[in-house]
């Protein structure tokens, strides 16, 4: 290994970046188990797993559905009459009628109706007002996460990537700098020496196979997940800027029981790809892709060309969040 000004160890390659033999002694995990009846790479069904509506349009376009576990508490019925013993029709209570074949007078069923109604404004109103993403906070907060960077160039973009992730999130961000292309490992340094708590930056010398050098994305992404020791790490290829917590959903999605979760799953369709989701997906892109690190650990990655390649290789179920995510893309601007 070589030293860099300020004593920044750069490393020759990726390979050479040592890793503890030992990556996964810190306290027991939080997250659920991964759903098992899934298998990746099956035909996505437009279903979410987070309780939205199916359908909708691809990332970007799409809409809130109703949150789920928020208004469902069941009204408490009224009391019965002293000595009377049960009620004659219970079901009244919650606006239907008592018959089987719910055959009752129009206005229970009306009641019924505007009941059903007030309560689907009323989650509306909480969900406008934040309640489930605060949820969400709160059920993921226990959560360890990590989000894996890889730093090819374009410094004042790699400059406006990282700030966002510190502005939105509170995960962890490991930087992997490739060959300081165009300066973009010293912006790297600089937010790791300002901020070491939060920024861990690694640096090789070794320039990345997509610009000309020999460090292969799969190799990259092995040595990211290796040198990590959260439960979730996040995969992001460094051409996306937070404009808010995207982040969480995107975790809540793999507590819940995917094995992977991302902003955008390309679908191909003859020669050309397109968006797919929300919901289950055969394949998640790279641009941002929350993966339960242990299943990712045991899939080949260091084969694998993207984050495309990733996800199929991964046996769970990958989604889409139904709510649209803040994130948008930024152009190479150097």
């Amino acid at each position: 290994m070589t030293e860099a000004a300020h004593h920044v160890t750069v490393w020759p390659t990726v390979h050479s970046i040592p890793v503890s033999a030992v990556t996964d002694d810190g306290p027991p995990g939080h997250l659920r188990p991964p759903k098992p009846q899934d298998v990746a790479g099956g035909t996505g069904t437009g279903r979410d797993t987070m309780g939205g509506a199916p359908g909708g349009p691809a990332p970007g376009g799409t809409t809130t559905g109703p949150a789920t576990g928020v208004g469902t508490a069941r009204a408490k019925p009224a009391a019965t009459d002293a000595g009377a013993g049960a009620r004659a029709n219970p079901a009244a209570e919650f606006g239907f009628s008592g018959d089987p074949g719910q055959h009752g007078v129009p206005s229970d069923d009306m009641l019924h109706a505007q009941r059903t109604w007030d309560a689907s404004l009323a989650t509306n109103r909480l969900d406008a007002l934040g309640v489930t993403a605060e949820r969400r906070r709160v059920e993921t907060a226990p959560i360890t996460t990590t989000v894996g960077l890889l730093v090819d160039g374009r410094p004042t973009r790699v400059r406006e990537v990282l700030q966002s992730f510190l502005d939105h999130t509170d995960a962890h961000i490991l930087a992997l700098d490739l060959g300081d292309v165009d300066g973009a490992g010293a912006v790297v340094r600089e937010f790791a020496g300002r901020d070491p708590e939060r920024v861990t930056a690694w640096h090789v010398a070794e320039k990345p196979a997509w610009r000309g050098g020999t460090a292969t994305w799969g190799a990259c992404r092995a040595k990211l997940l290796r040198l990590d020791t959260s439960e979730v790490h996040v995969v992001t290829d460094g051409s996306v800027v937070l404009d808010g917590d995207a982040i969480t959903p995107l975790v809540a999605a793999v507590h819940d029981g995917a094995v992977a979760a991302g902003w955008a799953g390309p679908e191909r369709a003859g020669e050309e790809w397109s968006p797919a989701g929300p919901g289950k997906v055969a394949a998640l892109g790279g641009e941002l892709m929350a993966v339960r690190r242990a299943a990712a650990l045991g899939t080949p990655v260091e084969e694998a060309r993207d984050a495309v390649e990733l996800s199929r290789a991964l046996r769970g179920e990958l989604v889409v969040p139904q709510a649209r995510l803040p994130v948008r893309r930024v152009p190479a601007a150097d």
